[in-house]
């Protein structure tokens, strides 16, 4: 079966990739940044960061290019002064969610939330922020979960349920409230689907689970979605 190719233009530059494609998905192939923190290539989309939204010419509204396919004749923006400013809010918001001190975490300067934020140029958070005080999670032999770190945008849970196929990890609540849980809501120690994988830890962004004792740069010493699509061929 032939696969379809569309003609469309990313920041000016005409590029043609395959029907299906999203906005994200065209950007990366054609060497076109844009940032994001949920998507991982290997996983399903869930538009969950909303820092990968564009401009549409011809449409009032931005797309979370994650989950927006390409189509014919599209004319899409993905630098502008609207969308650095949006960009830069949303992760100060972010940042104000939960408990992000840089200089104590176990993922500084191995952190993608802290990289974006010295990319797109938050030096403070305008926001009050909520110091949240949850327990952490070391019940495990060797993996930790913080959610005073999550950023919940459920890599963890996808890789968890789609390329491991235990789905020992989920959601619970709603909104900043939602938390990540193990099993049916109980310590990691006792959970009986998990495998110890490890690729929660792998591609976690942030430092809301890691391996203990070992350096995030050990744990993620490689590229992380080529991991991920490696073990799903597997």
């Amino acid at each position: 079966m032939t696969t379809k190719t569309v003609s469309l233009k990313i920041d000016g530059h005409d590029i043609s990739v395959q029907e299906g494609t999203s906005i994200l998905e065209a950007a990366i192939e054609n060497g076109i940044d844009i940032p994001h923190l949920c998507f991982l290539e290997g996983l399903t989309k869930t538009g969950a960061c909303r820092l990968c939204l564009v401009e549409l010419k011809g449409q009032a509204k931005l797309f979370a290019s994650c989950s927006t396919p390409v189509s014919d004749g599209m004319e899409v923006i993905t630098d502008s002064v609207k969308l650095k400013e949006y960009r830069k809010k949303t992760i100060q918001l972010l940042l104000s969610e939960r408990t992000h001190v840089c200089s104590v975490c176990v993922a500084n300067k191995n952190c993608e939330l802290q990289a974006l934020a010295d990319k797109l140029g938050v030096d403070h958070v305008a926001y009050e922020r909520e110091w949240t005080g949850e327990k952490v999670d070391s019940s495990h032999p060797f993996l930790v979960i913080d959610r005073n770190r999550c950023i919940l945008c459920t890599r963890c849970v996808r890789v968890c349920d789609e390329v491991e196929g235990v789905h020992a990890l989920d959601l619970k609540l709603r909104g900043k409230d939602s938390q990540i849980i193990v099993d049916f809501d109980d310590s990691w120690a006792n959970s009986t689907s998990c495998t110890s994988c490890r690729k929660c830890a792998k591609v976690c962004p942030v430092g809301a689970i890691y391996v203990e004792g070992e350096p995030l740069s050990q744990t993620k010493d490689r590229n992380i979605a080529n991991f991920v699509l490696s073990r799903r061929k597997k």
